[in-house]
């Protein structure tokens, strides 16, 4: 009670004073009141003082000409998903405001043909906003399997382009018709045809064929490589690292067989 008798005449005093001044003198004028008047323990609120101009896109002065910057790791989705909503949208603005920094003090770099110091803090803030945005998409995805039972993404489906090379087509909302959209259509053709294209699909795919057999080679090779050098090694951990290559079929192989020693004795 008696610390509600102390305020009574405070809030008699303040509202006049209030009704006159700014919100910075009245804060004042309240925080001096409850400093003097009430012994209470008062903590003002700290905000950093914001620079509304083009040094926003700089980075601190005392970094210019430095060879490395000291900075952390990115943000990973473990760190991410422990965040609310709220605070996921202020750090995609502080992010995306560094790497406005970033992208600006690098320009001025080469411009100046000089050393952008610690690049790799550019490849961190690229990779904590997938991160984040990652994120959000299965908060978004987990929230419309609840409520609607479809997972809200924007419904696609593979189409094949002018030369036949199927890619996936994220549809979009448009406000003149199919039909009537001219110019959509237009720059959409998921038709094709002609010899020429046959010919550059079958050499395409001849390419591509190649490409795998090669490598399933190299891979077969470098496998068949370690067990003759190796033959006691972890046949598992092996079959991991080259899930494309049957280990135990090589394994049985003579040539892998002749190099492994014959145990003493025998």
């Amino acid at each position: 009670m008696n610390i509600f008798r102390q305020f009574l005449p405070i809030s008699q005093q303040l509202s006049k004073c209030l009704a006159t001044v700014s919100s910075q003198q009245a804060s004042a004028i309240l925080q001096r009141y409850v400093c003097t008047r009430v012994i209470l323990p008062v903590r003002t609120i700290a905000t950093t003082s914001p620079r509304k101009d083009l040094m926003e896109f700089f980075d601190d002065k005392k970094n210019w000409g430095e060879q490395e910057v000291k900075h952390g790791r990115g943000w990973t989705r473990d760190d991410l998903r422990i965040k609310s909503n709220s605070d996921l949208h202020k750090l995609w603005f502080v992010l995306l405001k560094e790497r406005n920094m970033l992208l600006t003090m690098e320009h001025e770099c080469k411009e100046k043909m000089e050393l952008f110091p610690s690049p790799e803090r550019l490849d961190k803030v690229k990779e904590s906003m997938e991160n984040l945005e990652e994120v959000v998409r299965e908060r978004n995805r987990a929230y419309y399997l609840l409520e609607t039972g479809e997972n809200g993404e924007r419904p696609g489906r593979v189409r094949p382009n002018e030369l036949g090379i199927r890619f996936f087509y994220r549809s979009f909302e448009h406000v003149i018709p199919k039909f009537a959209n001219r110019k959509w259509n237009e720059r959409h053709k998921f038709t094709f045809g002609g010899s020429a294209v046959w010919k550059f699909l079958r050499m395409y795919r001849e390419r591509l064929y190649n490409e795998k057999r090669k490598l399933r080679n190299r891979e077969r090779n470098e496998v068949v490589h370690l067990l003759r050098r190796f033959p006691n090694i972890d046949r598992e951990t092996l079959a991991q690292r080259f899930p494309s290559v049957d280990v135990e079929k090589l394994y049985k192989l003579d040539k892998i067989r002749i190099n492994q020693s014959a145990p003493k004795g025998s």
